[in-house]
């Protein structure tokens, strides 16, 4: 079962992720791959795969693999972002982050969490992760069920 898979990377994590995604090029063939604007730019290039490329991060692209997140049409995030490097849109990072875990999304933020992520069985799998329930009913009782 393919997952849809975003993968952004920070300016001083760029080369990070590219060699990353170029050892574990095999499988993330296997899989959809979304990005933001530089980073899918060059991942499509130096992969020669196919990448659905977003706005940059700082002008929208986060906030457009949020929105895919929370329509479920995106499953996983590799975030290779920079905590020591101040970021001018800081805000629409941390707001992607708290959109993925909101909506259960598994999420790497450095090379050995995305190394548990890519290689772990479940990935091949049918596994779907469970997207809490938030519609206004769910809500009654103050806490969205199944959260």
């Amino acid at each position: 079962m393919p997952r849809h898979i975003a993968l952004v990377a920070h300016d001083n994590m760029k080369v990070e992720l590219l060699r990353w995604a170029e050892f574990n090029r095999d499988t993330l063939a296997e899989h959809v791959l979304y990005a933001t604007g530089t980073t899918g730019t060059m991942l499509e290039f130096e992969l020669g795969l196919p990448v659905h490329r977003f706005l940059s991060g700082p002008v929208g692209g986060d906030q457009q693999i949020g929105a895919k997140i929370a329509e479920g049409q995106i499953t996983m995030l590799i975030f290779f972002w920079d905590p020591l490097e101040p970021q001018p849109h800081d805000p629409d990072v941390k707001a992607l982050l708290r959109i993925g875990t909101v909506w259960n999304v598994p999420m790497a933020c450095n090379v050995a969490s995305a190394d548990l992520m890519i290689s772990s069985p479940l990935l091949g799998s049918d596994y779907e992760n469970r997207r809490p329930d938030l519609t206004p009913r769910a809500w009654e009782d103050g806490r969205p069920a199944g959260g």
